[in-house]
């Protein structure tokens, strides 16, 4: 029978691992953001937040963090990368405020061979000088195992010997890196077994890369196999395929080995999407906890299973994370998709009419084109015939915009028989439009919800001429967490136009809403 601990660290590496990623620079102000959500909100252990040594603004930015951290007595969940050169790193950290450092070994005979150059020997003297410069400085130390993985598959001797040795020095944490994400889950649980059994009395923590996909699989290993900790990174960021994901990884923790975490479920989808916008690496719609489309059943069978009796509900239920499931509208929607939607939007339709809007739906969804819930009041005027009151439209739009210019928009709308007009200044000719439409929704008195998210979607290898589909994710009020949201979409063969198309959508449902 397999014995492991019921609580597990969190080590978050998404600030320093996760700007490996190609493309990948926070600022200042984004890791400071992204640091306060991890520790106060998301509740992980500890966060590394860099690297010791990279720049003067580096500096400035960690010193920010942790001018912070001093406030909110979280000094201590702050951790650097280190790097064995005596004293260069453990000043720097200093300087900047920092009292936690990983310092970066070698853990295989390989690395330490050929790009030391140096033996186990002379790379152990280096450490324990290291090591013991940070501590009398009042440093905490705790060491990375570098290409671990390879190093107890290929030089096991070697990463015995340098185990035991750098053991006798003041070292905190030993941290096992799957640097390049060769393990399966097999050669983890054996190997790290074998570890903990021969040093019970060290603290293990497993750090894995996701090169073959078993970044999930190997923690739960690590885990199973008695690590004390692991790391991950929000949303997979990291150098190749990425570091372990934290949120599929704590999921899993929590589900399949009923293994406790200081991580607070509610907040990984609100910390997946603030890393999203500041790494500007789009997460993918099907990505497991935090996509968009992983509470969306499609078929229409699964529509009505769940209608029934719930039957294709799993236990990562939605309402863990803050969100909600929805049902997908499309050309594999069936009627009990479309009874779902309209029951939640308060829309009573006869049997005759919801049969022609699921016929429409499914005419859509076979010119490929994306149909959402916001849709459905547009759908329905147009099938029953009747007109939708309180219609709010955008008559005539002219943008001016290019290069040496400050765009604009002038814009005249017709509201309740009324006509306004304005111009409007921005960014881009869509900010020039949103600019006059604020100002004339301060004149109607109602507050325009916050852009989210602005899509463009042509066919691919389309001509210029092809239909251009624009969907803009809306908050649905100024109060709302990033998950409350809804999108609408306009179709039309100039970008502009599906845009305006889109949120013209949007005014009308939300003056719809609040009855003005």
């Amino acid at each position: 029978m397999n014995v492991f601990s019921n609580q597990v660290e969190i080590l978050d590496v998404t600030l320093r691992d996760g700007e490996q990623t190609r493309g990948v620079s926070f600022s200042s102000q984004e890791k400071l953001n992204i640091t306060k959500f991890l520790l106060r909100d998301l509740k992980t252990n500890r966060v590394e937040v860099t690297s010791a040594r990279v720049s003067d603004g580096e500096l400035k930015s960690v010193a920010n963090i942790i001018k912070w951290a001093e406030k909110e007595n979280l000094v201590g969940s702050i951790e650097i990368l280190s790097f064995v050169d005596y004293n260069l790193s453990v000043d720097w950290m200093l300087e900047a405020g920092v009292r936690n450092m990983n310092l970066l070994t070698k853990g295989s005979l390989r690395h330490c061979t050929y790009q030391l150059k140096k033996t186990l020997k002379e790379h152990a003297q280096d450490i324990q000088k290291t090591v013991e410069y940070a501590v009398s400085k009042g440093v905490n130390a705790s060491v990375y195992l570098e290409d671990w993985s390879n190093g107890i598959l290929d030089s096991p001797e070697y990463v015995l010997e340098m185990i035991e040795t750098i053991s006798q020095f003041p070292i905190k944490r030993f941290y096992l890196a799957d640097t390049l994400g060769i393990l399966s889950p097999d050669e983890a649980y054996s190997n790290i077994k074998m570890l903990v059994e021969k040093f019970p009395n060290l603290h293990f923590e497993f750090h894995g890369h996701n090169d073959y996909d078993l970044g999930v699989a190997n923690c739960l290993s690590a885990v199973k196999a008695g690590v004390k900790g692991l790391h991950v990174s929000v949303n997979g960021l990291g150098e190749r395929a990425g570091n372990s994901p934290m949120e599929a990884v704590v999921t899993a923790l929590h589900d399949k080995l009923k293994v406790k975490t200081s991580i607070v479920e509610q907040e990984i989808t609100g910390i997946s999407k603030l890393v999203e916008v500041f790494s500007r690496k789009r997460i993918s719609e099907n990505r497991p906890i935090v996509g968009r489309d992983v509470f969306t059943q499609t078929a229409g069978i699964h529509a009505d299973g769940d209608k029934k009796a719930n039957l294709y509900a799993n236990p990562i239920l939605p309402e863990r994370f803050g969100r909600k499931r929805s049902y997908a509208l499309g050309k594999l929607a069936g009627k009990a998709s479309i009874s779902e939607n309209l029951q939640r939007l308060g829309i009573i339709l006869s049997s005759e009419q919801e049969k022609r809007l699921l016929q429409r739906v499914v005419d859509m969804g076979d010119q490929g084109l994306k149909v959402s819930e916001e849709d459905l009041p547009f759908l329905v005027v147009d099938i029953t015939g009747e007109e939708a009151e309180s219609i709010f439209k955008i008559e005539t739009c002219v943008v001016t915009s290019g290069k040496g210019v400050i765009p604009t928009a002038n814009l005249l709308i017709r509201y309740k028989g009324e006509i306004y007009k304005e111009v409007g200044r921005g960014d881009g000719g869509y900010d020039a439009i949103m600019d006059a439409l604020t100002q004339i929704s301060e004149k109607i008195g109602f507050k325009i919800p916050e852009l989210l998210d602005y899509e463009v979607r042509i066919p691919p290898g389309g001509k210029a001429s092809a239909l251009v589909e624009t969907i803009i994710t809306w908050a649905n009020d100024p109060n709302s967490k990033f998950d409350s949201s809804f999108r609408t979409v306009g179709v039309d063969s100039d970008q502009i136009v599906a845009a305006i198309m889109a949120t013209e959508k949007m005014l009308n449902l939300i003056l719809h809403k609040i009855k003005l």
